[in-house]
This record gives C-alpha cells, sequence and structure tokens, in this order.
C-alpha cells in the first residue's frame, strides 16, 4: 500500500471516528435531555440519531455511537441498572441500518425500522423482566409487559424523526459533502 493510500485510509478512520464521537453525543443529548419520565424509566426521541448513525456510519462505528451515547444517558441520568442492556439493545438497533446506500432515506433503512422498533421494544421488555424484575414468575415481569407501550411510543416517534432529518439531509446531500 502507497503512502498515499494509507493516509487517506487513516484520514476516513479519522473522519468516522469522530462522526461517532458527534453522533454519540447528539444520541447522549437527545436521550438525557429531552425525555419524557414515565413510572419504569422514560421515553425520548434520541433512537432516531441512532438511526442515522446507522445509515451514514460503517456499521460498528454506528453501533459505538449507539452504545456510548445510550449508555451514558442512562448512567448520567440516574439509570445505572439499564446500562448493560441499554449498550447491547442499541448496538444491535444500529445494526438494522445500512450506510452503503446512496441516500439516508433508502428503501433499505425504511425496512430496518422495523426490526430496528421489534428490538428495542422487545429486548427492554426482556431485560427488564429477567434482569431487573427478577424473573419471568415475578410480577415484576408484568411490570416490564406493561412498559412495553411507552417502548413502542418511543420507537414510533424516533422512526418520524429519523425519516423527517433523513430526507432533509438528503435533500442538502449531506453524505456526499462529509464524504462518506
Amino acid at each position: 500500500m502507497s503512502v498515499r493510500a494509507r493516509q487517506n485510509t487513516n484520514t476516513q478512520k479519522l473522519r468516522y471516528i469522530t462522526f461517532t464521537g458527534l453522533f454519540a453525543a447528539i444520541i447522549y443529548a437527545f436521550t438525557a435531555f429531552f425525555h419524557v419520565p414515565t413510572g419504569l424509566g422514560y421515553i425520548h426521541i434520541g433512537d432516531a440519531f441512532i438511526y442515522l448513525a446507522g445509515a451514514i456510519l460503517p456499521t460498528p462505528y454506528a453501533m459505538a455511537a449507539g452504545a456510548i451515547g445510550g449508555g451514558l444517558s442512562d448512567a448520567l441520568s440516574g439509570y445505572v441498572s439499564w446500562v448493560p442492556g441499554t449498550v447491547i439493545i442499541k448496538a444491535i438497533t444500529a445494526m438494522c441500518f445500512s450506510c452503503k446506500q446512496e441516500k439516508i432515506i433508502s428503501k433499505r433503512n425504511l425496512l430496518g425500522i422495523i426490526p430496528a422498533f421489534a428490538a428495542c421494544v422487545l429486548l427492554y421488555m426482556l431485560y427488564q423482566g429477567l434482569f431487573l424484575s427478577g424473573g419471568i414468575s415475578s410480577k415484576g415481569f408484568w411490570a416490564a409487559i406493561v412498559n412495553m407501550p411507552s417502548n413502542c411510543l418511543q420507537s414510533f416517534g424516533s422512526a418520524i424523526v429519523f425519516v423527517v432529518l433523513g430526507l432533509a439531509l438528503d435533500k442538502a446531500g449531506m453524505k456526499k459533502r462529509i464524504g462518506f
């Protein structure tokens, strides 16, 4: 590999790392500061930015942004017991989208909303029911099921914000401008 090719590769990696940090910070901010508390946690639109990260960054970087931003939000908002689940669930959520499309809002990424929605709702229900509430035989597991509508609302709201922001960024040609 030539020196020039190595420099281009290093520059691209630095660009990915920089945008990963930027997305992690945005995900943290829109999760921690723009949330509505519920009885069992809170709802937010931070997932919209995980979807965007997945549609713009290569998968490992998007997964890191989602895990870091979501995990920090739980840890610094007083929901420390949720951090292990959030780190895993938000990384999985980012995997539902692809940066390999020319545009952010592509058929592939619109379809990615469906497994992202299912992953968030079902995996948080399982995490809460199995790890935070004492297992399937406990009354706490039923609380996890009762919390599912707020997780559905969160995922639905995030999907709307993702589509609106994605369309705006596509119209501005953002993926080409940042060199992805």
